[in-house]
């Protein structure tokens, strides 16, 4: 229950962060995208049952206030949520080279998908332009923000951790 109510936070705070404080530090009109730091590193870390849920509930939030039509953005981070569960397997939370690199093919691959279905198949087909202007921009400014949201996330997931094996002990 404790877990549920801290993810609930976790992506409440996210997302009016990356909607009101993030959006008056927009650099060039791009925004980081805390709900893909969040949904791949629940991923990675918990695997691919929370990724999967947690990219569910970030992409509503987002589909809800920002989509033109709702699921969209949901089915796109629940399936970034589980395939970074796939990695939950090989992390080691002293190494930061995985999420990093996880959280940047994340990004590129939502943006990337995001072009695809919203863009091309209306006849707009800039890729370039798009990739240079907004997508690699939007990686970059991410992986900066990943450098301090991250630590936090990893922190509130291991004293969670901490908190069940507690749990579990009492019972056995």
């Amino acid at each position: 229950m404790l877990r549920k109510i801290v993810v609930t936070v976790f992506i409440i705070v996210c997302f009016v962060f990356q909607c009101s404080v993030f959006d008056s530090l927009a650099l060039g009109g791009i925004i980081p995208n805390l709900m893909i730091i969040l949904t791949s590193s629940f991923g990675f870390m918990r695997g691919e049952q929370e990724g999967l849920l947690i990219g569910f509930f970030c992409g509503l939030l987002n589909d809800i206030f920002f989509g033109g039509f709702l699921g969209f953005y949901a089915l796109l981070l629940m399936y970034i949520g589980y395939l970074n569960g796939k990695f939950s397997r090989i992390f080691y939370p002293e190494d930061i080279k995985l999420p990093l690199a996880l959280i940047i093919v994340s990004d590129m691959s939502y943006g990337i998908i995001c072009y695809i279905l919203t863009f091309m198949l209306r006849s707009r087909f800039d890729f370039p332009y798009y990739f240079l202007r907004i997508i690699l921009p939007e990686a970059l400014y991410t992986i900066v923000v990943t450098l301090f949201l991250y630590p936090v996330i990893l922190k509130a997931n291991e004293k969670l951790e901490g908190h069940e094996r507690k749990r579990a002990q009492k019972f056995v």
